[in-house]
């Protein structure tokens, strides 16, 4: 899993989401398998399929044997196998089972068909994510064994970027048929849970004074990499209207006034995101009344302008 993890987290590898999904559910096969020895005494013949022994003339008799890969090893049960046993033993978590099921059919979509589409690195990146919180989880609650000094971080956003423009998401029949597939199983997950079919993953901002913060700057270029607030985010952004604006100032200033000056400066500023957003009254309804709004950071840049009062 960590070999997995790895490979996905390289600033610039092609094949990321395939090597992953490979990766990932070899771990998973190889865990699996290691439980159901716990479960079963350790007797190594319980992951042996048996097969009937083929008499001379042609028929199967009632004794059974070891069935033996074409190097003459042991075949074990498959992981599906194995998972759904345990699942229905009341030993595997559904929607753990459910996110393994997810892996497979990736793994399974990288191996037969070549995928292209920013949706199915999505898609990876959701149920991907989800894959280690549950391996961890089930590490931690069969063998006690704790991950912490591990990293087990994965899938930075940033590597998983939306093309820069696009006419619109195009999707081969495989590609459409996996994720119709993902958003089935996805569709009983419960955030709540310890254990997830998929992890929905939001980014948000914060003011930090962390020397390696991320830095990042609200623009209004239209070349800009678009990032997507939600009405409550951007109403937290800019909290401030017009009134109270002004009541912040007369507070904060002791030469405030109401006049050209203010009014000249205020509208200069409102050309930046950085501090002021144009809003519509019922977001919903492009045919309803605007409204100015403003970031706090708009009274530090006011600051240059007017005298603050002493504390």
């Amino acid at each position: 899993m960590i070999a997995a993890i790895e490979i996905y987290n390289k600033p610039d590898f092609k094949y990321r989401e395939e090597t992953f999904s490979v990766l990932s559910v070899n771990s998973w096969e190889l865990l699996i398998k290691a439980y159901w020895l716990k479960q079963n005494s350790n007797k190594i013949k319980s992951l042996y399929v048996y097969e009937k022994i083929t008499k001379k003339d042609g028929t199967k008799g009632k004794q059974e044997r070891i069935k033996l890969t074409r190097s003459g090893n042991p075949f074990t049960h498959s992981l599906e196998y194995l998972g759904s046993q345990l699942l229905s033993q009341g030993l595997l978590n559904e929607a753990a089972w459910q996110n393994i099921l997810a892996v497979i059919e990736i793994r399974d979509n990288a191996v037969h068909f070549y995928n292209k589409s920013y949706l199915f690195s999505r898609r990876l990146q959701e149920v991907g994510s989800a894959s280690v919180k549950n391996y961890v989880s089930a590490i931690k609650d069969w063998f006690d064994e704790d991950l912490t000094e591990f990293n087990f971080f994965l899938m930075p956003l940033s590597f998983v970027a939306p093309p820069t423009s696009v006419d619109g998401v195009v999707l081969s029949k495989e590609e459409a048929n996996l994720v119709k597939y993902i958003d089935s199983a996805d569709s009983a997950n419960d955030p709540k849970e310890r254990y997830s079919v998929a992890v929905n993953i939001n980014v948000t901002f914060s003011r930090s004074k962390v020397k390696d913060a991320l830095q990042v700057q609200l623009s209004g270029d239209p070349g800009a990499t678009p990032i997507i607030l939600t009405e409550e985010q951007i109403r937290q952004k800019y909290r401030l209207t017009y009134d109270e604006l002004v009541k912040e100032c007369k507070k904060r200033y002791s030469d405030f006034k109401l006049d050209k000056k203010f009014f000249a400066t205020k509208k200069a500023l409102e050309a930046d995101l950085k501090y002021a957003k144009m809003r519509f009254l019922d977001p919903g309804n492009p045919k309803s009344s605007k409204k100015w709004f403003y970031s706090e950071a708009i009274l530090h840049k006011l600051d240059e302008g007017y005298c603050k009062r002493k504390i």
